[in-house]
């Protein structure tokens, strides 16, 4: 058996024992062996080793926090993890899951992987996880959320995209901490009569139709979850043009779909502080794509993706720092995106800092669409609460931007922290109904922006 081991440091207290391991080669069975570390191990992957099934005494590892079995062949969640009084994070993402019992949870649940399975339902006992904070499920066959739910009131990210779900229950949105929604690709918000006429009034319902032929890919700007984005030329317009060119992988990703991705990207249409997309590709032998503005190189990425321990919040270089003005201009930016995409009837479903590219001025664009979801013809919801989860999202956004910006600490930029501070608490409220849309959003940071503009005059 091929192992990968990883030994502790001084700072976690191990002394050179096993903390993390993976197994990188097919498995029929448990290896017994990896309880030899047990007394250490924090990190176990078993992902794409075949396995099906754990050992009824697994919870003599008493000290493991993550657990990875992705891409195996569990057909029932192993009721052994709720045995393990220390693991946070436990991933099943592409097995053929079909059933999650009862009391089969860890107590110290915090983030919770089980996209791309055929899950019909949830337990009941998923509520007596107080600590969950991410809970992905695109990607089954989920018909509604158990009400125990409601008692995960740490719960801030939820991915529903892709199953059967018939109403997005309105408990849903009475949890104070959740910020990242996605649902596209479910019975409850199909595309029928009511959302066409959503998409009938934006300029983009009729995107230009791309040849294949007409296009010539260069070199790889970047690889996401849901497909690659290329840089190239449109030689289709007469003439040349450089553009980005996204084929989506055509899998069910963490987020959902990449259909329902490209959907809502081109509902979204155009918007100064939105990547457009200029054209649907067709005629390319096996996958779909859009053709895309390109962004220059002047562009870069605002933050860096939650890690394993922030869970649900973005993580930022040591080396990136923004001024006031800068940091303002990006928020700004971001909300007008956010206000344009909701009165289209778009949720992003995403507003992370590293979905942001900035220039030097703080010109901002927001991007990645595969957590998005076209909300207008859910008919048993206020559409209101859709843009209060957002509205939390962009609060965390105000902290992470603020934490990053390198102020003088003169009176005028101490007021536009005293302001900036108002708006994420209104923002950040613990009762949705009582946080701003983004129409109010952007008229309090226009406000902030003219206040810090006026004192430099």
């Amino acid at each position: 058996m091929h192992l990968q081991a990883s030994s502790g440091t001084e700072d976690d207290g191990s002394r050179g024992e096993i903390t993390k391991l993976k197994v990188v080669n097919p498995l029929h069975s448990f290896p017994t062996n990896i309880f030899d570390a047990a007394c250490s191990l924090q990190h176990l992957d078993l992902s794409g080793t075949g396995l099906s099934s754990l050992p009824e005494d697994f919870g003599r590892l008493k000290k493991l926090r993550i657990a990875f079995f992705s891409d195996c062949n569990f057909t029932v969640f192993p009721k052994q993890l709720a045995s393990c009084p220390e693991l946070e994070m436990v991933a099943f993402r592409g097995n053929q899951m079909t059933n999650v019992p009862e009391d089969s949870l860890p107590p110290k649940l915090r983030w919770l992987i089980l996209t791309n399975n055929r899950i019909s339902s949830l337990p009941k006992s998923i509520g007596r996880c107080g600590r969950l904070q991410k809970c992905m499920l695109a990607g089954n066959q989920l018909r509604c959320l158990p009400e125990e739910m409601v008692a995960c009131r740490k719960l801030g990210l939820l991915r529903l995209s892709a199953n059967r779900i018939q109403e997005l229950p309105n408990w849903l949105f009475d949890l104070p901490e959740l910020a990242f929604l996605s649902f596209a690709g479910n019975p409850c918000c199909s595309l029928t009569a009511t959302s066409k006429d959503v998409r009938d009034t934006t300029p983009f319902s009729s995107l230009p139709e791309v040849s294949w032929t007409d296009l010539h890919v260069h070199n790889l700007l970047g690889e996401g979850a849901s497909g690659i984005i290329s840089k190239g030329l449109w030689n289709g317009t007469g003439q040349a043009r450089e553009v980005a060119i996204k084929l989506f992988k055509g899998d069910v990703t963490s987020d959902g779909t990449p259909a329902d991705e490209m959907l809502a990207c081109i509902t979204a249409g155009s918007h100064a502080n939105l990547i457009d997309p200029l054209g649907k590709i067709t005629d390319h032998p096996d996958k779909e794509g859009l053709v895309m503005q390109l962004v220059t190189a002047q562009y870069g990425t605002l933050g860096l993706p939650p890690s394993l321990q922030s869970c649900t919040r973005d993580c930022f270089s040591q080396e990136i720092s923004l001024t006031t003005r800068q940091g303002l201009r990006i928020l700004q930016g971001v909300a007008a995106a956010a206000e344009h995409l909701h009165s289209r009837g778009v949720a992003h479903g995403d507003i992370y800092a590293h979905n942001v590219l900035y220039d030097e001025r703080g010109h901002a664009l927001l991007g990645d669409f595969g957590a998005a979801s076209i909300y207008g013809n859910l008919n048993n919801l206020d559409h209101k609460k859709i843009e209060q989860v957002e509205a939390l999202a962009f609060a965390h956004l105000i902290e992470d931007v603020w934490r990053i910006i390198r102020p003088n600490f003169d009176e005028q930029e101490l007021r536009v922290g005293v302001l900036l501070a108002a708006l994420h608490r209104e923002c950040s409220d613990p009762t949705g109904v009582k946080r701003p849309n983004f129409s109010e959003i952007t008229r309090q940071l226009s406000a902030i922006n003219q206040h810090l503009a006026a004192a430099t005059v």
